[in-house]
């Protein structure tokens, strides 16, 4: 998938125009476009409407005809078109904005961002870091990154001020309040960030964890200054968790940590680089953790390397069947004469002959292969890793579920963490432009011939070791550890 679950956000919405529509254009016609499309081309559509009923959907067209109605702008249909799809199933749809150009000015110069009243606070960088190097004890003050802002935080009456140090968007300039802590006896009750287009996100979630990192709701900052020394388990778990490449380390003479943020197709070569570098460490150490945390979907070619080394017996997966529609059938044509596809002539000819093949059963579900299940087996069991233990949370779904449907055949495996998100059942996402060319429809090719008898979607994939919320979040490590040492 990419996206482990494609989905409209917000935020995307309000960088369109605000524009009334153009009549072509309004929300009542792109709604009546994309129920069209989706019922005539969706693999899963069928299926969610027997799981659901006639009825049920009868009465969300209803509701979402009212709403659509009343829409003036696409940043406000964009969310109603989503709810409709969300009916569904809660992944592998989307609704997504194409992005258009800004015309450039005439003389191509910067357009600068309007001068806007803001509260401000003004603090000398090099005069804070004086302050801050006589600070006996380390609290929230400090100077922190959050991309693409750096801010400094001052405890001033009785709140934490956030003030822009170095910012990265435009309309952001130094001095300017970015976030407050509102105090209690002391300690933070509730916040306020400030979004990028000055939105107020207010929350009671504010997390100090270790020394250096601080989450405010759904914001993560770190601290760059002071320089704190911090305990190793939130050393590395936030260089895990912030990790965008994947990379193995020693734990200890036993156990080697093998951390894969994201299963893309882009990913794939780096993935084989770093097993190939570390494959005789992998397969010479007797426990191995493989940690997908927060994982993003992909391609199933990206984890293909990582199979061999934990093997024990033949891998069995059930395939899928691609619903036949010309329009459907169009993304076979683009893997062959879209570059941004990267297919090889190989792959190429395979997408030709699947297209013919499709082409001739429009209208009907095909099984492009032989059989419904296909088996894949190596050569070699190799000794170690001995004990292999996969960390999940509710993150991973899509390409990641195909993932740990393989690699727990193995009878070295054992997952370790909460159940994953469920987005497998109905896949393949292909995305096809609005007839205004505005937004992009993101629907599913296919459906699982696990259907129905092992269903994933709604569900997820449950592990073998519950690590329930008395366990914090940085410790997984740790205690997968602890486990496969026999401690």
């Amino acid at each position: 998938m990419k996206n482990l679950k494609a989905v409209f956000i917000s935020s995307l919405f309000t960088l369109t125009t605000t524009s009334v529509y153009a009549q072509t254009c309004d929300c009542t016609k792109n709604y009546e476009w994309v129920k069209k499309t989706f019922e005539a081309n969706d693999a899963g559509f069928e299926y969610a409407l027997k799981q659901k009923g006639n009825q049920a959907y009868e009465a969300h067209n209803k509701t979402i005809s009212e709403k659509v109605k009343s829409v003036k702008t696409f940043t406000e249909c964009g969310p109603v078109l989503y709810e409709w799809l969300s009916f569904f199933r809660s992944g592998h749809i989307a609704i997504r904005p194409i992005n258009k150009e800004t015309p450039k000015t005439a003389n191509n110069t910067k357009q600068e961002s309007p001068a806007v009243k803001w509260e401000t606070l003004p603090v000398d960088t090099q005069d804070f870091k004086k302050y801050l190097d006589k600070k006996k004890t380390s609290d929230y003050e400090g100077i922190w990154v959050t991309e693409p802002y750096t801010i400094g935080i001052k405890k001033v009456g009785d709140q934490y001020v956030g003030f822009i140090i170095e910012s990265g968007a435009e309309n952001w300039t130094k001095g300017q309040v970015k976030m407050k802590l509102n105090l209690s006896e002391g300690k933070p009750i509730s916040s306020v960030f400030y979004m990028r287009d000055r939105s107020a996100a207010e929350s009671k979630e504010i997390t100090l964890t270790g020394k250096n990192h601080l989450q405010i709701g759904d914001f993560s900052l770190s601290r760059v200054y002071p320089k704190i020394e911090d305990d190793p388990k939130y050393t590395q778990y936030f260089k895990s968790i912030d990790a965008n490449q994947p990379y193995v380390e020693k734990l200890n003479e036993k156990t080697l940590y093998l951390r894969i943020p994201s299963f893309q197709a882009s990913e794939k070569k780096k993935i084989d680089s770093v097993i190939a570098a570390n494959k005789d460490k992998i397969t010479s150490t007797e426990n191995l953790i493989i940690d997908i945390r927060n994982g993003t979907g992909g391609s199933d070619a990206s984890y293909s390397n990582i199979l061999p080394l934990i093997y024990t017996n033949p891998i069995r997966t059930v395939g899928v069947e691609y619903l036949s529609t010309k329009l459907n059938n169009q993304r076979m044509l683009d893997f062959i004469n879209k570059p941004e596809y990267g297919f090889s002539e190989e792959n190429k000819k395979w997408a030709q002959s699947a297209f013919n093949t499709l082409e001739k059963e429009q209208g009907k579900f095909v099984n492009l292969n032989e059989g419904i299940v296909s088996i894949t087996k190596f050569d070699t069991i190799y000794p170690y890793p001995k004990n292999v233990g996969i960390i999940i949370n509710q993150r991973n779904g899509s390409t990641d579920e195909q993932f740990l449907l393989a690699a727990k055949q193995s009878k070295k495996v054992k997952l370790f963490g909460t159940t994953t998100y469920g987005v497998l059942d109905v896949s393949n996402m292909y995305y096809v432009p609005s007839p205004c060319k505005e937004f992009e429809l993101g629907y599913s090719l296919s459906r699982s011939m696990r259907i129905p008898d092992f269903t994933i979607d709604a569900k997820g994939l449950q592990p073998d070791f519950y690590l329930d919320r008395s366990i914090p979040v940085y410790e997984w490590t740790d205690y997968v550890n602890g486990v496969l040492n026999g401690k």
